[in-house]
């Protein structure tokens, strides 16, 4: 490995694996290569799914290319949300190196720890079988993946080991083995799916999809309406491992999805985005209780063929580094936004750019049309570049956007205005994952290899 492929965002000779903080992280060097996440499922192509590394740097031959694939052991993963199993929650510690990704099967329980010592050409280091994870755990369907300040990795966990919810949160220690559960009961949870800590408020957040027998075979308007899908947020002592409040976001917060702090430790402002709803919540403690209020909505819109007014579907969003804006995706109407958040109750809208959606408001991007609809985002450390891939998961893909499972994925860079606001599309940039060797694929979640926006904690 050469010195110009080695780990060079991070200087490892005094501290350990990220930034000292937000502001530093900010003038880390531009990123030059990105992990994406790419899969089969529902494609009808039986080959597993794999991690791509995708060149990001505009000086490279190779720019807006895949230009290594790993692929994991087995068929059918759904590989989907991913992370690190060091990052700048451990920055004072100098035995920790940001070095090894873990990458969970949701729909296989089966988690993948992949060696990115080589950044360009990462190599699969270990396989936890979910039949380990079901028997020390009683847990299944991996989702969010965060590394901790004391070395252990967690992992939020969307069911037990029959696909029923609540699930909860898996442990995983320095060598990857199973180290148990964090929370010590699990009363009070309703489903699982997202989590964000901060040490400093002893708190932890936690969101709502659904038990994993429901969401995976896809989506049914009648299981909202039985109750199948989650409308609560919350809150945990990170101390006691104890879930001590429950906010109850009712028909106004159906499907609360991602969820976000601030990334100023000091701050106690957060937000989660309620897909379903298609609103945005701002938390905040006051007077030792958290409280949410709503302060965004987006309509839904009447469409041709559609039974019900089509929901925007606010799917992913992240907050900025500097914690100016947030970004957000309509995978459903189609649409990135940007909205200045310097007031956290009042955010205003800045910029949006329109990636493919059912409303039919999108362009071509280097001849290609653009199917599907925005998804997951990847904000780039100074706040500059955007990237956005347009996979959800592959049965709500084959549901709302067959094309995709014909034509694969498109990962785009969005160009960001972090002055005055505004969003355009990089005619530059297009990595085509619908051209890929054993066919077209679905790109998910992304990573920068010196830590990004959604997975970069400082405690």
């Amino acid at each position: 490995m050469t010195d110009e492929h080695a780990m060079h965002h991070e200087d490892h000779s005094h501290y350990g694996p990220g930034y000292a903080s937000p502001e530093e992280a900010m003038k880390a060097e531009p990123e030059k290569v990105l992990y994406s996440i790419a899969l089969y499922g529902g494609t009808g192509i039986e080959e597993p799914d794999y991690l791509a590394t995708v060149d990001v740097d505009p000086a490279s031959p190779t720019y807006a290319q895949v230009i290594y694939r790993t692929p994991m052991p087995n068929v059918g993963d759904e590989l989907h949300h991913f992370g690190w199993n060091a990052c700048s929650s451990c920055h004072e510690d100098e035995s920790k190196s940001r070095s090894f990704l873990i990458l969970p099967g949701n729909l296989s329980s089966r988690i993948h720890i992949v060696d990115v010592s080589d950044e360009r050409a990462p190599k699969l280091h270990k396989v936890i079988e979910p039949e380990e994870v079901k028997e020390k755990a009683n847990l299944t369907a991996p989702h969010t993946v965060h590394c901790l300040a004391d070395g252990h990795v967690m992992i939020s966990m969307l069911g037990d080991k029959e696909g029923n919810a609540p699930g909860g949160f898996l442990l995983l220690d320095e060598e990857f083995n199973i180290a148990g559960r964090w929370e010590h009961k699990n009363e009070g949870m309703h489903y699982n799916y997202d989590f964000w800590y901060q040490p400093r408020h002893n708190v932890m957040v936690s969101s709502e999809w659904a038990a994993p027998n429901t969401y995976t075979k896809g989506f049914d308007l009648d299981d909202v309406a039985i109750g199948k899908y989650g409308h609560h947020l919350h809150f945990w002592d990170w101390e006691k491992h104890e879930l001590v409040q429950s906010v109850d976001l009712g028909e106004e917060g159906l499907i609360p999805l991602e969820v976000r702090f601030h990334h100023n430790p000091d701050s106690t402002n957060g937000f989660v985005g309620a897909a379903l709803s298609s609103n945005m919540w701002h938390w905040h403690k006051s007077n030792g209780q958290w409280h949410l209020e709503k302060v965004l909505d987006i309509p839904s819109v009447e469409v041709e063929g559609w039974p019900i007014p089509v929901p925007s579907l606010i799917t992913d969003f992240l907050v900025s580094m500097d914690d100016k804006y947030v970004y957000l995706s309509n995978w459903l109407h189609g649409d990135i936004r940007q909205y200045d958040i310097s007031d956290a109750s009042h955010p205003r809208l800045t910029g949006q750019v329109w990636c493919g959606g059912l409303l039919g408001k999108s362009g071509n991007i280097q001849g290609h049309k653009l199917n599907g609809g925005p998804q997951m985002l990847q904000l780039s450390l100074d706040g500059k570049r955007l990237y956005v891939t347009n996979s959800l998961y592959s049965t709500w893909d084959n549901q709302f956007y067959p094309d995709i499972a014909q034509t694969g994925s498109y990962l785009l860079q969005i160009d960001c205005d972090t002055q005055n606001g505004g969003l355009k599309i990089n005619e530059n940039f297009y990595v085509d994952f619908g051209k890929e060797p054993a066919g077209p694929a679905r790109a998910h979640e992304m990573r920068y290899p010196g830590g990004d926006c959604t997975s970069d904690i400082w405690v």
